[in-house]
């Protein structure tokens, strides 16, 4: 086998029996999954309490695991018992500055945890349940955390384009907004060979 060929061998039977096919490197295909070909991590990460006497953030950070996976870890402390949560949502993408937004909703977040009657909510719900004390139905009070959570390509049912997203939140409790996170995130659909 010369330096500039590539060798492929292709397993016919159950018994090792094997074809050798030599093939120069200019007529070799490269094989991407989508999994391997995906930068899907967050970049940075806000939480901003407006009154402080309901809420308390104890931490709201970013951890970098490994170069492509970034863990978000929130420590809320919700101090009075929340009975109604309204989350008002907007995912915004980054042309020359953040673009208006893509997507906004509202919606009863107390309802939604009951129900999951919501599809564009589930897909977000679907990434970050797992990692978060948010699973039971109202009221909430005292600690209430999501735990190194990272961003899966996987679990999203159709990729978003490539760019940079921000998606804002803010937190309405007993009609009052009362916090806010902000989490930024970066998504690259395909990775081009150099």
């Amino acid at each position: 086998m010369r330096n500039n060929e590539i060798k492929i061998i292709i397993k016919l039977n159950s018994r090792s029996r094997h074809c050798i096919l030599m093939v120069p490197p200019s007529k070799a295909t490269q094989v991407h999954t989508f999994q391997d070909a995906v930068i899907f991590k967050m970049t940075n990460a806000v939480c901003e309490s407006y009154n402080k006497s309901w809420v308390e953030f104890g931490l709201c950070r970013l951890r970098a695991v490994s170069r492509n996976k970034v863990c978000l870890n929130v420590d809320a402390n919700l101090l009075h018992p929340v009975h109604d949560v309204i989350v008002k949502a907007r995912l915004l993408k980054r042309a020359n500055g953040y673009k208006p937004w893509l997507y906004s909703l509202s919606f009863d977040g107390c309802q939604f945890i009951r129900r999951r009657n919501n599809a564009l909510i589930r897909i977000v719900w679907e990434l970050f349940k797992e990692y978060s004390t948010i699973n039971h139905t109202c009221p909430y009070v005292g600690l209430q955390q999501v735990k190194n959570f990272y961003l899966r390509s996987e679990k999203l049912p159709t990729p978003i384009p490539t760019g940079e997203y921000l998606l804002m939140i803010d937190w309405v409790f007993n009609k009052k907004p009362q916090a806010a996170t902000n989490v930024y995130f970066t998504f690259v659909e395909d990775l081009k060979d150099s």
